[in-house]
């Protein structure tokens, strides 16, 4: 029998054909497998000769990629699975109060951190407002600055919070 295709020589089918190959196993098996998949249905193909003896070399190509694709899942069927069965009792790392605790000591750390980095009247002006409850006006006749100027470190003091908080739950470092 002739070959009767429209290829020149097997790396042109190679080239014609790799694209619409990768994406016939990407959707069938995933990205992962889908190179070695491809790889091996060109070899199979090449290996058997079968590109000059064949009348549709496309066609034949994609019937060893189906192959290919029914030999993958039967493989996948037989590999062991392992179970583990869960008790929650005995199982959980920690209750979620734990955790949420566990986070917010971590967080006050955080905090702390950054507020001790805060210059001396940012953290101060901060601090009589957050901790004792004092209004802006009040803080501003003890520190005898203005309430913008109240407002202006609060400004900076909540930014600096927001920083350290944000790189501490992307888990970077916060200078």
């Amino acid at each position: 029998m002739t070959r009767t295709s429209s290829f020149a020589s097997f790396d042109d089918f190679y080239r014609s054909q790799h694209r619409g190959l990768f994406n016939y196993f990407r959707r069938r098996v995933g990205r992962e497998e889908a190179p070695d998949l491809v790889q091996q249905a060109f070899c199979g193909m090449f290996r058997c000769g079968a590109f000059d003896r064949v009348d549709n070399p496309k066609a034949y190509l994609f019937r060893i990629a189906s192959n290919l694709v029914i030999d993958e899942a039967r493989r996948e069927m037989r590999r062991p699975r392992l179970v583990f069965s869960f008790n929650e009792e005995l199982d959980a790392p920690a209750h979620p109060e734990q955790e949420q605790q566990i986070e917010a000591i971590e967080l006050r750390r955080v905090f702390w951190q950054a507020l001790r980095a805060m210059p001396r009247r940012t953290r101060r002006v901060y601090l009589m407002h957050r901790l004792r409850g004092m209004t802006y006006r009040q803080i501003a006749e003890q520190l005898d600055i203005g309430e913008n100027g109240v407002e202006y470190h609060m400004m900076r003091a909540l930014a600096r919070c927001r920083l350290a908080a944000a790189a501490h739950f992307s888990g970077q470092a916060f200078d």
